[in-house]
């Protein structure tokens, strides 16, 4: 591990560190990713901490979240968990993330004691791996130079996620393309060997690639200028436990766009091919009036 990446595997897990205000309530600090606002999956990875630091002997298997409010990236994020309900095998949680004294986000967990019982599951298609695609080439000059100066940070700027989309596009001029894409991903150093940990940042990992589906079949790109495209909620089921420092492949497709809204679903599986967790998101997916 170089020291590039060591220095943003620091500060990932440094976010993953909640300070404890008080009973049921904790602060979080932001990272720049090279957009104005804070990365929703951040905020979703903190929420799904708060609520298991209230939590024994259970993990976290389901939650379900709305995005209300733009974070600001400069300002601490303050999370209140209500305690639900403890049952003898499941635990529910609420968390209401707060910045400015308003609601930027809302979070509803159910936790479960581990137990056996039914496996199936639906394969994964099959790919070429994360060794045959290869690391991503850096961004040619000439095209780094033809991108707003304010959202060159996303392409320049290192992060703590190494991604190998199996179908490589032009940000620019992405074309017209089916409404699914496979993405291998894996954090780019080893992280601690903490479930906990482990699960929440498959959260955070998994906001990236997802409402971006919804614009596959039209040939749009965030960097047109014209597109208005954010999260509105977040779905995540947990199956089967995984390391985040391992490769993982993300299958998503985008069943529906409409109303100035996209949808999309995704799968998550570890190299040996075992389905550890899906999604579902949607998301504003806006055409602008050029000026």
């Amino acid at each position: 591990m170089n020291d590039e990446t060591a220095s943003v595997l620091s500060e990932l897990l440094d976010l993953m560190r909640l300070e404890a205000l008080e009973i049921n309530l904790f602060r979080g600090s932001s990272r720049d990713i090279g957009t104005p606002r804070v990365f929703g999956g951040q905020v979703l990875a903190q929420a799904v901490l708060a609520a298991s630091r209230t939590v024994e002997e259970r993990a976290i298997h389901s939650l379900h979240a709305y995005f209300l409010r733009s974070g600001d990236p400069e300002a601490p994020i303050v999370y209140d968990v209500d305690r639900s309900r403890d049952g003898r095998s499941f635990t529910a949680r609420r968390v209401v993330a707060i910045q400015h004294g308003r609601p930027i986000f809302n979070l509803a967990a159910s936790f479960q004691r581990e137990e056996e019982g039914l496996e199936h599951q639906i394969d994964a298609e099959t790919v070429p791996g994360p060794d045959v695609i290869g690391p991503a080439r850096p961004m040619e000059p000439e095209l780094l130079e033809r991108i707003p100066q304010k959202l060159r940070r996303w392409f320049t700027r290192r992060g703590p996620f190494e991604f190998r989309p199996v179908r490589q596009t032009d940000p620019l001029n992405p074309g017209r393309h089916p409404p699914y894409k496979q993405v291998w991903f894996r954090c780019a150093g080893q992280l601690p060997d903490d479930p906990l940990l482990h699960r929440a940042l498959l959260a955070y990992a998994s906001d990236f690639h997802l409402v971006g589906t919804a614009t596959l079949p039209h040939g749009l790109s965030f960097l047109q200028g014209n597109l208005q495209m954010a999260s509105l909620d977040h779905a995540m089921w947990f199956h089967r436990s995984c390391r985040v420092d391992d490769w993982l492949l993300y299958i998503c497709d985008s069943p529906s766009a409409s109303g100035g809204r996209g949808f999309t679903r995704g799968s998550l599986y570890d190299q040996s091919g075992r389905l550890v967790a899906s999604t579902a998101q949607e998301g504003v997916v806006r055409l602008r009036k050029r000026r």
